[in-house]
């Protein structure tokens, strides 16, 4: 895991589904707290609080496609940061295993992956990780 940044500016190489309109966002870090993110659009109140699956999901490995990789200037030898959006609600914080977000934090080029199957659930309890 890389030291967190204070702001990175991202770019999304297709639209997050349900912010097809929204195209600039930055990545912060939350102060007082290793591995936890806000992904905020530049042009809109939208935030959401992203995890580094390094981190709070550390088993958790999803399989990257190929054509992600390229679009995203990887390789496969090259180590791409894992992120997983979190949800908070009262007496719960769960995650969404089933849309990671992967980023390439030497470009700021990052990609939704939307995963198919029901091997990762759209709502894992954080604390089970």
């Amino acid at each position: 895991m890389d030291t967190p940044v204070a702001s990175l500016p991202l770019t999304f190489t297709a639209p997050m589904p349900g912010f097809e309109e929204l195209r600039d966002f930055a990545l912060r870090s939350v102060e007082g707290a290793a591995g936890l993110y806000a992904l905020e659009a530049g042009s809109s109140p939208v935030r959401l609080f992203l995890a580094d699956a390094a981190v709070f999901a550390p088993s958790y490995a999803p399989p990257i496609p190929a054509a992600s990789l390229e679009a995203l200037e990887l390789d496969e030898r090259d180590a791409a940061q894992v992120l997983i959006v979190v949800n908070h609600s009262p007496g719960s914080t769960t995650v969404n295993l089933m849309a990671p977000i992967v980023l390439n934090r030497a470009t700021g080029r990052c990609t939704q992956l939307v995963l198919d199957g029901r091997d990762f659930p759209l709502r894992a309890e954080l604390g089970s990780l």
